[in-house]
């Protein structure tokens, strides 16, 4: 099994997941309120990763 991976390719993706995970996180922490539980939305943008947020992002989120 040959594992020589492109890391060109793979490194802007990872930090884009990051990115999107973090600013996530962060979001739901100044939240006053969200749709649902925050520990329930916390566990899916975690284990979602990409998805995860952008759920969070159309749906978790209330509007002001």
């Amino acid at each position: 099994m040959d594992l020589n991976l492109n890391w060109g390719l793979i490194a802007p993706v990872i930090v884009l997941q990051l990115l999107l995970v973090i600013t996530a996180l962060i979001s739901l922490v100044r939240a006053e309120s969200v749709r649902g539980s925050k520990w329930i939305w916390a566990l899916i943008i975690i284990f979602g990763t990409i998805a995860g947020s952008i759920v969070y992002f159309l749906i978790g989120r209330k509007e002001a």
